[in-house]
């Protein structure tokens, strides 16, 4: 996630003073410390270390290798060290991610992440190659091109499933549950990610899917909204937001799509080391709901910018969340440009909801919990990668944690029974990415967002409570000054 703003480098700070240093002190291995640190507070000791190694790798490495191939492994290696979303971006990397936030690019349309040596999906966006090729969040990407990819760098794998438009790349895939590896064929694709998309579930309830959070997003939201209530003639009565399996993106996206919602209050603060990472959003209004009620449907597989959204949405009693605890993704990063064109992505800050609740390590808990519809479903959910389980994580002290879900929807009947064969079955992605391929989504097959709309519509859901299922109405909140 990108903060929409990109502090300069104060003058004088360790970056500039530290990268001398250590061409300074890589010239002669004689150099003697006298202290452990310098006046500014310079690790000499450790500069150093790093000066020996270099040179010896350089004198004695089997192949001959670089100075800016050593520079840019150190500079990763130190980064990448802190948590598993700090990042040293070439020039090149830096273009790609604009590109990605501006929301068209080359690929695949896949997320995806690096643990302990595995590629591991975290979702495949609307509409792409990736999603139309059956994709699951929680798929291990073990193979590309047949090319094994233990030992490659996260960075690298990536650039192996980008390429030319129209030019085949083939994945092999262990899926979770699944004895034996997948290999599909997708075909390369500028994509143009539409990000929100729009459509009638029920005379006067509208939908609204966010796969990503782009820079245009928040008004692309506001236009959904506009154009719902006009087949609605001009009375919605109630809102699905979807933000199932939504990575996350720009920060201010979120914000923004926050306050289209909301006619005031806190959407979501920052705390860091420094002044200017710590910041406050709020809500300016209007809530171009009108007060409408809302439901935000979410799992395991919602990050970052969505739950930004989410948060806010619960705390101020906008909305009822629906669905599994989100991801855990609470952490700010900001984009510092570097004089060799090149950036800096920094975690500089965390991210607290309205009620002062730190979701890093923790995600949001739903107010209404509900699994999907079959057994196979709920064993993929659970193996979705959360940020917890990621090397390095941040944790965030947080008085939150307790936090449990008010309501807990009861599985249908055909849960229980075994597993539906392929040509019956709703696989993860139908329910995640239900409005793929038009813009109608399932309300057979996607039986989270089938209660979702019983519950808007003010109709008898069935609730487990104390060990058995009963049927009742759950109460929607009322819009803050309506």
């Amino acid at each position: 996630m990108s903060v929409p703003r990109s502090p300069k480098p104060r003058s004088g700070t360790l970056l500039g003073v530290s990268v001398g240093l250590v061409l300074g002190v890589s010239a002669s291995f004689a150099v003697t410390v006298h202290a452990a640190k310098d006046q500014n507070g310079i690790p000499l000791e450790q500069i150093q270390t790093f000066s020996q190694v270099f040179g010896i790798v350089k004198s004695h490495y089997v192949d001959p290798t670089s100075d800016k191939k050593l520079m840019d492994g150190a500079i990763n290696g130190m980064v990448s060290a802190l948590d598993p979303h700090s990042a040293y971006l070439t020039p090149k990397e830096l273009k790609e991610m604009q590109v990605f936030t501006n929301g068209k690019f080359g690929g695949l349309g896949i997320e995806v992440t690096g643990e302990h040596g595995v590629l591991k999906v975290i979702s495949a966006i609307d509409g792409t190659p990736a999603a139309k090729a059956g994709i699951e969040p929680g798929d291990i990407i073990i193979k590309i091109d047949h090319k094994a990819l233990q030992g490659i760098a996260l960075q690298k794998t990536v650039d192996m499933m980008r390429g030319k438009p129209g030019t085949q790349v083939t994945l092999t895939i262990l899926r979770p549950h699944q004895t034996q590896p997948l290999t599909l064929t997708l075909t390369r694709a500028i994509i143009k990610v539409q990000s929100v998309r729009s459509a009638m579930l029920a005379p006067g309830y509208g939908y609204i899917r966010i796969s990503q959070f782009q820079e245009n997003t928040g008004s692309a939201t506001r236009k959904a909204v506009e154009h719902l209530e006009q087949e609605a003639n001009g009375h919605l009565k109630g809102l699905i937001l979807d933000l199932r399996n939504n990575p996350g993106g720009v920060l201010g996206a979120g914000v923004e799509t926050a306050d289209t919602f909301l006619n005031k209050g806190l959407i979501v603060y920052t705390k860091g080391r420094t002044d200017d990472s710590d910041m406050r959003f709020s809500a300016h209004g209007p809530d171009y709901l009108h007060g409408a009620p809302m439901i935000v449907l979410v799992n395991g597989g919602s990050a970052s910018a969505a739950e930004i959204v989410t948060g806010a949405l619960k705390d101020d009693h906008r909305a009822l969340i629906m669905g599994q605890r989100t991801f855990g993704k609470g952490s700010v990063q900001t984009v510092i440009p570097l004089s060799n064109g090149g950036a800096l992505k920094l975690t500089t800050a965390l991210y607290y909801t309205p009620a002062g609740c730190s979701i890093q390590s923790e995600g949001i808990v739903p107010n209404i919990e509900v699994q999907p519809s079959n057994a196979r479903l709920r064993a993929l959910d659970a193996d979705l990668l959360k940020e917890s389980e990621l090397h390095g994580v941040l944790k965030a002290p947080d008085e939150c944690r307790k936090a449990t879900p008010r309501y807990t929807i009861a599985p249908p009947a055909s849960a229980t029974v075994a597993t539906p064969t392929a040509a019956t079955e709703s696989t993860a992605a139908d329910e995640a990415i239900a409005a793929s391929s038009t813009l109608k989504p399932n309300l057979v097959k996607d039986y989270p967002l089938r209660e979702a709309l019983a519950i808007l519509q003010n109709q008898a859901v069935p609730v487990q409570e104390k060990g058995r299922s009963v049927t009742m109405v759950i109460p929607l909140p009322k819009a803050v000054g309506q």
